[in-house]
């Protein structure tokens, strides 16, 4: 890819990383995908966005500097409409500002806020536009949240001095980089209902209702879930057996959920394959859903069954149970279906 040499003599490839909400993605992506494919064509730059059913994604804009400030201030420009059509139907007075926040690996952050702020105070004055590096590291990685706010132009500006910044100081060490949760993840218990927890409000999930009611009555535990709310969803969310082993020393950090326990199931070779799935798509539903951490062991030798180990709170293991008891069930009478 050539690209004509930007100010500064900047045309190296950058890697932006963007972290948006669902209203947002959804006006950038526009109708059948025509605004981001506008995007791209006028830009030039890639812009990829994260997998769906998440309440924040992400939004990777990857090209020559000046591809990437193209599509950047498309982007502000399309959040500054969208703020304008916002505020014809409303009766607020005063023009809220365009947001974006960037997500930057914390070895950088360093030399972006500066000596004593020295940086990000330069930044913010030369610019105009808000600049807010994060405190803490987004969940389970190594990345903060990098907060720009203020008109489309102070927004590009900064954009570009942040730029400048990162291919100065490249990050130190390996980056895990943030992934959003899907949105399925917070379930809360209560009453013996199942709640999702969708931004500020609790919508009840008839099916993990049933899941849950099924799973109290098939279970030695005392109906946790039904006297005080369990949040299973609320773990840290698992995508394969060895970050839950990474995971399993760290404290989820809610104080309302019932201490972990744990609980041992044995299951015949032959029937693994259906609670794993292909690829672990199942297994990793079951985490999901339960909330609970399940470790499978190897087989071993001349044994014709697999230890699976289910880590959580009361409430979490016997959905997991639960789950894994339909997946056999099915399996077994040929149903298939869950």
């Amino acid at each position: 890819m050539e690209s004509k040499v930007s100010e500064g003599g900047l045309n190296v490839t950058l890697t932006i990383r963007l972290l948006m909400h669902g209203k947002e993605v959804g006006s950038i992506i526009g109708k059948k995908g025509e605004t981001v494919k506008k995007m791209r064509e006028e830009s030039g730059a890639r812009i990829n966005i994260s997998e769906g059913n998440c309440p924040e994604r992400i939004v990777t804009i990857t090209g020559p500097t000046d591809a990437i400030f193209k599509a950047f201030a498309m982007i502000a420009y399309k959040f500054e409409e969208d703020i304008t059509n916002s505020m014809s139907n409303s009766t607020a007075t005063s023009k809220p500002p365009v947001t974006l926040r960037l997500v930057v690996p914390a070895s950088q952050c360093g030399s972006l806020i500066g000596k004593g702020g020295s940086k990000i105070k330069e930044i913010r004055e030369s610019t105009g536009a808000q600049v807010q590096v994060a405190g803490d590291m987004l969940p389970n990685s190594t990345e903060r949240a990098v907060t720009i706010s203020g008109t489309p132009d102070a927004i590009i500006q900064c954009v570009k001095q942040i730029c400048v910044v990162m291919l100065e100081s490249p990050p130190k060490g390996a980056t895990i980089p943030y992934r959003p949760k899907p949105a399925s993840t917070p379930v809360i218990f209560a009453g013996g209902q199942a709640y999702t927890i969708q931004g500020q409000y609790a919508i009840p999930h008839p099916d993990l209702t049933k899941l849950h009611q099924l799973a109290m009555q098939q279970t030695p535990f005392t109906p946790l879930g039904q006297t005080t709310p369990a949040f299973p969803g609320e773990k840290l969310p698992l995508h394969s057996s060895e970050e839950a082993q990474n995971l399993m020393g760290q404290s989820s950090g809610l104080d309302a959920s019932p201490p972990a326990s744990t609980h041992e199931l044995t299951i015949p070779n032959d029937l693994i394959g259906c609670i794993i799935g292909r690829q672990g798509t199942k297994i990793n539903e079951i985490r999901q859903m339960s909330g609970a951490q399940i470790k499978i062991a190897n087989a071993t030798e001349g044994s014709s069954e697999r230890q699976i180990t289910i880590t959580g709170t009361p409430a979490n293991i016997s959905l997991a149970q639960y789950l894994i008891n339909a997946r056999l069930t099915s399996e077994v009478t040929g149903m298939g279906a869950l």
